[in-house]
This record gives structure tokens, C-alpha cells and sequence, in this order.
């Protein structure tokens, strides 16, 4: 039988969709097969349902998710009985729960639903499901009083009812009355209680649901430009100097189509990017001018601009009330409300009570999902991000934040990224960021090394809130000082402070001298620079940690039954034996680190000691090298990948070999065969392929492809954050051993060690 979680609550308005989001990201973070159950809808095709089915890649029939409509439940009620709609209702769930290992179930909404007693019937419909049941009382505009006297009466209905709680959450809670709320609710409930504060970006409309809500048409603006969170509105009637004094970040402009100064002078100050506006609103069915709407165009490009059939006064008043839904066409409130719930619910605590143990086998989706979780804990780490004004980093900044994966340092020129942050219509809160010369990491120096903004190293991760801040290498007042200490670093090679000065504006080599004085915890680059261009600076400043012979990159190869790790495919083009073993070695300790348990396989063109030959002598002695060095290591050498990966062919060419026929670490002889391999399955198999993530660093810095997707740099981030947290746990472990300054290797000799190391473009 299915673990199931039943969702429901005690009336409209309590705003679920965000628990139901956390709690299927909790569900399938611990199983590859989860399923979604609306018993009863309005509509054929719910929006929550849809936003999962999509969202965690349900492959069941749209149709097996949904019990039956409103109408015909109240049908069948009146004619058999409610004992007869219930029985069928879990009939049509059964059908669902026997395809998963875990099933979310979305209760009735408590809104024109014509069921009586609608409480008692997600109560029954809970305990005949066999679930556990999470209840959710809404707290909008509420005081902490009245909120905790409901979460107690949700309580009692439900465990009056036979129900199996779970827990319970108060939602929408005012933030002022967070914390009194969260006392008071604690005190009062005996299951666990959490409280979710309101969210003004879950409660903000998009663009395109102003749209369709005011009749409107669509005249300029693009997909993104519409998903845009409209967090106020702004009714144009003023002259446009004092138009231009009430615009605000994310307002939406109303005004009417004959305004054209009004338009255009909205446009101007969003393409200016301050501020950066949601969009403009055209009353009265007014059109401007073509020549007006070509300059609009080209000022706004991808800013909605809409036109509604109504007056501006009747305009607003269908704006009043408008509030935001979590739907498929929204994926960014998904991340926000993913966001609110890690932040303000015990995930690991509420995973506990479900009882869901880690399960055998690895997915894709599971593994993404966890890099996530794991990124946040135990602290929010400092990543600085090299490339600030490209837009894929910045769409993957605006991930992470929501998400509260961890905070970011964007370089590059501030009304630059202002600029494109416009353009983009995304709002990462660069006005709350940390100034660096208040920033308490804003100081060079030993003091600097903890960022009280980000939590200590035993803060819990919902501390916390992602913030993101700008940083100009060439007008940061640090800029002297980190050329002062890559010239005492690079002094051997003749770099003179004034060269240094010159090096330390390029962004690679700023963002890893933040990195190398503890100014932050990792960087990542590479969406439009060479993996030469990342890497150089690294070995140049930050070297190799202690135990490793030469730095080396493996890629997380997501098949869609499993999750395989290559090495190296990116670094070193041929690998003598000691460092092949190297690379195996560092191989398996990455896998491990990211849950991946290692079975090492040395891959060569023969199998056992069928064959021989320089090639085949190097990776035997190699496999030999990892033996003595990590005694404890399944290790496999030489071997082909077929005997490597398929039982059947291990069971002929290595029948008792621990490794052949469930590698799961695969070490390619050089990078020539590496690199073709993973692009091979990563076309072929449709496999996605996370890296190169880069090893044997003392400090964590990783390459991106230059055609990295939004979701490639979103993962890597969270790879980066969970190397920087276990670099820092190593640290506190070894601190003898870790954590000199890398000035202590800037010798002739430390450039030897890395001289073998070269990278692909």
C-alpha cells in the first residue's frame, strides 16, 4: 500500500496550494513513484493537478487522478446514499495508489461545492484512503489569537473524526504576527504545527492573469513577460513628472490608450531599470498610434503592453480583489512557494513521520531534489556567480532565491544588471542587497570568514532568506587589496601589483580571490566562458586540497532509472596511472558526497586480464594504486563498460567480481574517450549530464557548459553550495590540515603539481 498524505482544511481561502507544493517536493524527494488524487473538482482539468502532474512527471493517465465532478458527486449522493460516493471515490483512488509508492490527495476546497458537512466528508474520505492527514487553516489578516483558536479547532474536528494527523499548518499568517502566532499554535496543538507567513509574491497576480480578468488584449510583450508578478498598481492621470515619482518595483501601469506620454515615459524608466515595472494597462479601448506602439517596442521589449474595453475606474475595481493562483503557467510562484515551505516547515522532521525511508535506488528527479534540500543545510552558502549580466544566470538567480537555496553574489556593472533585470521582468531584491563596504564579509581579513547575514555554521537553514547582491570588480573598494595579495601569490611568475591590479577585474579572477579570502563559499562560472577561463585562476590562487595530486571533474549522468558518475571527462586529456588512480579515488569520494554509492569501474578496451598492451598496463596498474589506497573501495580494473554496466555480459566476462555488472563510477582512461562517452549517452539515452563538477580543489569552484540550460545552473549552484558545506565541515575536522592560506603552496613547486592538468574549451 501507498504512503498517502491528505490535505484539507476547514474553509476557503486558506491558501493550500502551497502545502500541497511542499509536500509533494517532500514526497518525491524520497520516491521515484508518486501519484496526485483530487477526489472531487470542478473542472476537468484542475489547476494544482495539472501543476503537479507536470511539475514531478506523473506519467498516470490525466484521467486516473480525479474522482468525479462536483455535480455528479451531489448526483449520486441524492440517489445512493453518501456511502455509495464514498465507496466509489475510493475505488478510483485505489486505481491510482496501487501505480505508486506514494500518493498526494488534494481535499475539497470548500468553495460552491453544495456538499453539506464538507469537513466530516475529507475526514471520512481520509481515513477510508488510509492516509495521513495534514489540515490548514488560513490566517489572512487574522491576529495570532484568532489563528491559534482555529488551528485548535482543526485539530479537535479532525482527530474527533478518526483522522490520523499528520500536522497542521496556519497559512497566510501576517508576517508581524508570525512569530506570536507560532507560540500560541504550538501551545495549543498536540501534532506538530507550523506557521507559513503571507507571501506577497504568491498573492501577487502575473501579468496574464490581470489580463484575462479584465477581458483584455495582449498589444506588445512576451511568455516571460506575462508570468511577471504585478505587486501594485499604479492609475496614470498625473503629468509625467509626478507619473514618474509613483512608480514602484513590479507596478503595473493603468492608464488610459490615448496617454501616449504616460506609455512611453513608463517604458523609459523600466528600460532604465528603475523601476523595473510588471507591465502597462490601456483603458477605454484605446490604441495608440502605430508609430507610438513601434517606439514602445523598442523601448519595453518583452514588457507586457495590454489593452481592456473598460474605463480606468472600472478597471480597477476587477483589479481590487485579484490575487494570484500557483498554476502550470506560473512555474516561478511554484519556486517561490517551494521556497516559503522549506523555509518555515521541519522537512526532515515531517519526513520522519511519514515514514518514508531512503529508498535503493536513485532517480533523476531525486536526486535534482535533494541537491536542493542539501544545498540549504546547514547554513545558506555565499556563491558568487562570475557572469551577473547573462541571462540564464540571472533567470537561475532568480531560482535560487526563491527556492532559498543560497546567496548570491552577481559581478558585474550594477545598472547593467539592472538593465537586463528589467528586460527580464525578474526582481531578485538588489535594493535590500548587503553593501560591500558595510557587508561584514566586506572586510579582507581572518575576522571575515562568517557572514552573520547568512547564519552561523549551527543555525538551522530557516534562518535564513536568499539575498542577492551586486558587485563591480572595477569600482569595488576590495579591488586593491586582492591584487595586493594575487601579486604576493603569483610573485614567482613575475606578477607585478600593477599587472595584478589589471588581472583582478576580469570577473573569473575576482570571484575566485572572494572566494580564496573566505569572502565567499564557492563560485561558478563558465555559461560564457571557456572551462580555461574558469579554471586558470583556481590554480593559480586557490590549488589543490590536501590529498589530491591534481584537480579533475566528474559529470552526474541522470539516466531514467539511476544516476551514474563519469570521471574525468572535462580536465586532464592523458592520465598517467598514479593519476588515474587520482581520479578514481576523488571519483568515488564525490559520489559518496552526493549519495551515490561507489562501485568503481576503470574502464579500458579490454576486460579482466584478456588483453594487454600499454593502454590496458596503464589502467590495470591504476586499479592496483586505488587497492592499496582505499582498501575499503569496490574497485574494478581494467574493464569494458558493457561488462561494466550489464549483469548478463559481467556474468560471462567477471562472474565474481563486486563491481562488474553494477558500476556505478565510471573512470574513463583519458579524455578523448571520456569526453565522446557522456556525450554519446547524454544524446543517445536522453540522459541529462550535471557537471563537469570540479574536484581536488581546496575551495569550491565548478565550470559551466557554455550551452548550460537555466536548470544546469540552478544544479551546479546547489552542487557548489554542497561542496562549500563539506570543505567546511572537513575544516573544522582538520584544521591543521585545511584552511592555510593558499600562499602557503604559491611556490614554484605547487604550479608543478597542477602542470598536468589541462581543460577542455
Amino acid at each position: 500500500m501507498a504512503r498517502s498524505v491528505y490535505v484539507t482544511g476547514i474553509g476557503r481561502g486558506d491558501g493550500r496550494q502551497v502545502v500541497e507544493l511542499g509536500l509533494m517536493e517532500l514526497l518525491s524527494r524520497r520516491s521515484d513513484r508518486v501519484g496526485v488524487f483530487r477526489p472531487l473538482t470542478h473542472r476537468s482539468a484542475d489547476d494544482m493537478v495539472e501543476l503537479l502532474r507536470s511539475r514531478y512527471r506523473i506519467e498516470l493517465a490525466p484521467g486516473l487522478l480525479y474522482g468525479m465532478d462536483y455535480e455528479a458527486a451531489a448526483a449520486l449522493r441524492a440517489e445512493r446514499g453518501q456511502d455509495e460516493l464514498v465507496s466509489v471515490l475510493v475505488d478510483r483512488f485505489r486505481r491510482v495508489e496501487r501505480h505508486c509508492e506514494a500518493v498526494l490527495v488534494l481535499g475539497t476546497d470548500f468553495a460552491d461545492t453544495n456538499i453539506p458537512d464538507e469537513l466530516a466528508l475529507n475526514a471520512r474520505l481520509a481515513n477510508e484512503f488510509g492516509a495521513l492527514v495534514v489540515a490548514v487553516v488560513g490566517g489572512n489578516r487574522q491576529n495570532a489569537d484568532t489563528v491559534a483558536a482555529e488551528a485548535r479547532n482543526a485539530e479537535r474536528a479532525y482527530a474527533g473524526l478518526g483522522c490520523n494527523l499528520l500536522a497542521l499548518v496556519a497559512n497566510r499568517v501576517p508576517a508581524a504576527e508570525r512569530e506570536a502566532t507560532l507560540r500560541q499554535v504550538e501551545q495549543a496543538c498536540a501534532v506538530p504545527a507550523y506557521v507559513l507567513p503571507e507571501d506577497p509574491a504568491l498573492a501577487a497576480p502575473t501579468v496574464a492573469e490581470v489580463v484575462a480578468a479584465t477581458g483584455g488584449t495582449v498589444l506588445l510583450g512576451d511568455a516571460d513577460g506575462l508570468d511577471r508578478d504585478v505587486r501594485g498598481y499604479v492609475l496614470g492621470g498625473a503629468m509625467l513628472p509626478h507619473f514618474l515619482d509613483a512608480l514602484h518595483p513590479g507596478a503595473l501601469v493603468v492608464t488610459p490608450g490615448d496617454r501616449a506620454d504616460l506609455l512611453i515615459g513608463a517604458l523609459a524608466a523600466h528600460a532604465a531599470g528603475s523601476p523595473a515595472l510588471a507591465g502597462v494597462l490601456l483603458t477605454m479601448g484605446e490604441t495608440p498610434d502605430p508609430q507610438v506602439m513601434d517606439l514602445a517596442a523598442r523601448l519595453g521589449a518583452g514588457t507586457p503592453v495590454a489593452v481592456v474595453p473598460e474605463l480606468s475606474f472600472a478597471t480597477a475595481q476587477l483589479l481590487a480583489p485579484l490575487e494570484g493562483r500557483i498554476t502550470a503557467t506560473a512555474p516561478r510562484k511554484a519556486e517561490s512557494a517551494l521556497g516559503l515551505f522549506d523555509l518555515h516547515v521541519d522537512v526532515p522532521a515531517l519526513t520522519a513521520r511519514i515514514e518514508l525511508d531512503r529508498p535503493q535506488r536513485i532517480t533523476p528527479m531525486m536526486f535534482e531534489h535533494e541537491l536542493i534540500e542539501r544545498a540549504r543545510t546547514p547554513r545558506l552558502a555565499q556563491i558568487v556567480l562570475a557572469e551577473g549580466t547573462e541571462e540564464r544566470i540571472l533567470r537561475a538567480a532568480d531560482v535560487l532565491v526563491r527556492r532559498n537555496v543560497c546567496h548570491l553574489t552577481l559581478l558585474g556593472s550594477e545598472p547593467a544588471i539592472r538593465r537586463k533585470l528589467a528586460d527580464l521582468g525578474l526582481d531578485l531584491g538588489l535594493d535590500l542587497a548587503a553593501d560591500p563596504k558595510t557587508d561584514p564579509r566586506g572586510e579582507i581579513g581572518a575576522e571575515a570568514a562568517a557572514d552573520p547575514a547568512a547564519g552561523s555554521t549551527d543555525e538551522p537553514a530557516q534562518a535564513a532568506r536568499a539575498r542577492v547582491r551586486v558587485v563591480d570588480p572595477t569600482l569595488d573598494p576590495r579591488r586593491e587589496r586582492l591584487a595586493e595579495v594575487y601579486a604576493a601569490l603569483r610573485r614567482h611568475k613575475g606578477v607585478t601589483l600593477d599587472q595584478a591590479l589589471d588581472t583582478v577585474v576580469d570577473v573569473n579572477h575576482f570571484g575566485t580571490m572572494l572566494v580564496h579570502q573566505g569572502l565567499a563559499d564557492g563560485m561558478v562560472s563558465g555559461a560564457v566562458h571557456s572551462t580555461a577561463s574558469t579554471l586558470r585562476p583556481a590554480l593559480e590562487v586557490i590549488k589543490t586540497a590536501p590529498g589530491a595530486g591534481l584537480v579533475s571533474s566528474v559529470f552526474f549522468m541522470c539516466l531514467p532509472d539511476r544516476v551514474l558518475v563519469y570521471g574525468d571527462c572535462a580536465i586532464n586529456p592523458d592520465p598517467d596511472a598514479e593519476q588515474l588512480a587520482d581520479i578514481a579515488v576523488q571519483c568515488a569520494r564525490t559520489a559518496e558526497e552526493f549519495g551515490v554509492p561507489p562501485r568503481v569501474a576503470l574502464l579500458s578496451y579490454s576486460t579482466g586480464t584478456s588483453g594487454h598492451g600499454a593502454d590496458v598496463d596503464k589502467v590495470r596498474e591504476a586499479a592496483a594504486i586505488v587497492r592499496r589506497l582505499r582498501p575499503d573501495l569496490p574497485v574494478e580494473g581494467p574493464i569494458q563498460y558493457d561488462a561494466a554496466i550489464e549483469p548478463a555480459v559481467a556474468a560471462t566476462k567477471l562472474p565474481d567480481s563486486p563491481v562488474a555488472g553494477k558500476a556505478t563510477v565510471f573512470v574513463f582512461p583519458d579524455l578523448n574517450t571520456g569526453n565522446n562517452t557522456y556525450k554519446a549517452v547524454q544524446r543517445s539515452a536522453n540522459a541529462l549530464a550535471i557537471g563537469p563538477v570540479l574536484q581536488g580543489l581546496r575551495k569550491p569552484i565548478n565550470d559551466l557548459s557554455r550551452g548550460a540550460t537555466v536548470q544546469d545552473i540552478v544544479t551546479t549552484v546547489a552542487i557548489t553550495a554542497i561542496q562549500a558545506h563539506r570543505q567546511r565541515e572537513a575544516e573544522a575536522r582538520a584544521p591543521h590540515e585545511i584552511g592555510h592560506e593558499a600562499g602557503h603552496e604559491a611556490g614554484p613547486e605547487a604550479d608543478h603539481r597542477t602542470r598536468a592538468t589541462t581543460v577542455t574549451g
